[in-house]
């Protein structure tokens, strides 16, 4: 398969934004292009996996960068911008459009965008799908759900799927209710799935530190598995054969 990747620096007012663009080379049409949205640690070897895996069905995929740049492998950088974008939810979705802005420019892209986050990257894009943004669809897996800003009934555009871990501490049940109810207040065309056994993060497979964090390769290849066929439905498209998203 010959990607190409392209590291691709931007801006979101003043600050200096780095991000990865990937794309199957030998693919002449064009396609729907995705936003890969990083968890906490920042744009790591797990996020840019992961817009790799996906560039290999023939999507434009751009792992985009939500923190800035110097702030990535320093913890108390890393926690301070975690902590700023969570308060500011229009200063976080304004940073995810900037990404969006970045892959929606590029030629090999069709005008069709979907997004996928994991962790605090799902977070932000339900953030994105909340504030009414016209995408093809939103995937949150293993991401926060609560928010400040519940969706208003007919304002959410794009298609939403969200991959849970059954016994996710830091997302409890309770989170998941609401954002159950949540979403049929607003109308919101939306699924969600539950893996029994699975806790947060369940997708990286580098050893953890943090309580309640674990890889679980069971629901990370049926998350993979779900993300495949929430892309066919929302782009009307078969994926490239024999390649797998998760695993």
């Amino acid at each position: 398969m010959p990607l190409n990747t392209q590291t691709i620096g931007y801006r979101d007012g003043d600050t200096e934004l780095t991000g990865l663009l990937a794309w199957d080379d030998s693919r002449d049409q064009q396609c729907p292009g995705v936003l890969v949205v990083h968890g906490g640690a920042g744009l790591d070897n797990h996020a840019k996996g992961r817009a790799l895996r996906l560039a290999e069905h023939g999507f434009v995929v751009f792992a985009c960068d939500m923190y800035g740049n110097g702030v990535a492998g320093n913890r108390e950088r890393v926690m301070a911008r975690i902590m700023e974008l969570r308060n500011d939810r229009a200063t976080l979705c304004k940073r995810a459009r900037a990404g969006i802005k970045v892959l929606a420019e590029q030629p090999r892209v069709d005008g069709r965008i979907a997004a996928v986050g994991y962790c605090f990257g799902g977070m932000t894009v339900l953030e994105l799908a909340r504030s009414g943004m016209e995408l093809a669809g939103v995937m949150s897996v293993h991401g926060s759900l609560v928010t400040s800003l519940p969706a208003q009934p007919d304002l959410v555009k794009a298609k939403i799927l969200v991959c849970h871990g059954a016994l996710d501490p830091h997302v409890p049940m309770t989170h998941v209710s609401a954002f159950v109810e949540e979403m049929n207040r607003a109308r919101a065309d939306w699924q969600l799935i539950v893996y029994g056994g699975a806790t947060h993060g369940f997708t990286h497979e580098t050893e953890h530190l943090v309580p309640g964090v674990a890889y679980h390769a069971q629901a990370d290849a049926r998350s993979a598995t779900a993300i495949e066929t929430f892309f066919i439905e929302i782009f009307d498209t078969n994926l490239n054969a024999n390649q797998k998203i998760g695993r």
